[in-house]
């Protein structure tokens, strides 16, 4: 780490620390040629990732989608938002394991199907609902009869 007083490349870490709620590390710094102290903060690089919609465009990934979705499928339904906090957490752990920098957001909507399901079947048939766009309800009634299939 280059000293910001003199530029010297030669600088040693004298104390370190979590910050930011355990998110970085904060490094207490001391050049060895002009002696002054710095201080450092480390963190982890996050990779930005984007979704690839169904009509091929693509946007930056916003967690706030699928919360939005998970919450509206599990209106009025006995799940608690903790729950739903968790399924969302889940979802979003699922996506990042695949270290893609894009996805399709079809596998989204397929993790988070995956794990309604898991969940409560009524929230799962409405977020089923929109998000493949049953056309009549025969396509409606056959993902049910799918789901209670299985």
């Amino acid at each position: 780490m280059k000293c910001p007083f003199c530029g010297t490349d030669n600088t040693r870490v004298i104390d370190s620390r979590p910050a930011d709620e355990n998110m970085s590390i904060r490094r207490r710094r001391v050049c060895d040629q002009c002696q002054k102290r710095f201080t450092t903060y480390e963190c982890v690089e996050a990779i930005p990732l984007v979704v690839i919609k169904k009509d091929q465009t693509r946007e930056p990934y916003d967690r706030t989608k699928i919360e939005s979705g998970v919450f509206r499928s599990c209106h009025k339904r006995p799940i608690s938002v903790p729950q739903m906090n968790e399924l969302v957490d889940r979802v979003e752990a699922a996506v990042f394991q695949q270290e893609a920098r894009e996805i399709p957001s079809s596998d989204i909507g397929e993790l988070v199907m995956k794990y309604l399901k898991e969940l409560d079947g009524v929230a799962y048939v409405r977020f089923a609902s929109i998000y493949r766009e049953f056309k009549d309800v025969n396509t409606f009634m056959e993902e049910i009869k799918n789901f209670l299939n299985k």
